[in-house]
């Protein structure tokens, strides 16, 4: 079977806009784990952690503010889960 190719319009279109990291752009704002606003921003709903390619952080970044969520998860500034009822 022959492959169809898609058209350029259709390949270039699943790529979202190029993301930037929020912490890169400012550097004075810190990733701290007592910053519970800043923490729910890098949270889903369900209390998980987003991934950098949804979040648009950079590899370093992200480990850091995964380190600072867990760090608040354990003295309990934010839940490990949000439980849903269906």
């Amino acid at each position: 079977m022959a492959r169809r190719q898609m058209s350029s319009k259709r390949r270039f279109h699943r790529f979202g806009k190029k993301r930037f990291c929020y912490f890169c752009d400012n550097p004075n704002v810190k990733i701290d784990y007592k910053n519970i606003d800043l923490m729910r921003k890098y949270m889903s709903d369900r209390g998980k952690i987003v991934a950098k390619r949804i979040s648009g952080t950079c590899n370093k970044h992200q480990r850091r503010i995964a380190k600072e969520i867990k760090r608040a998860r354990f003295i309990a500034l934010v839940p490990f889960t949000v439980q849903t009822y269906r």
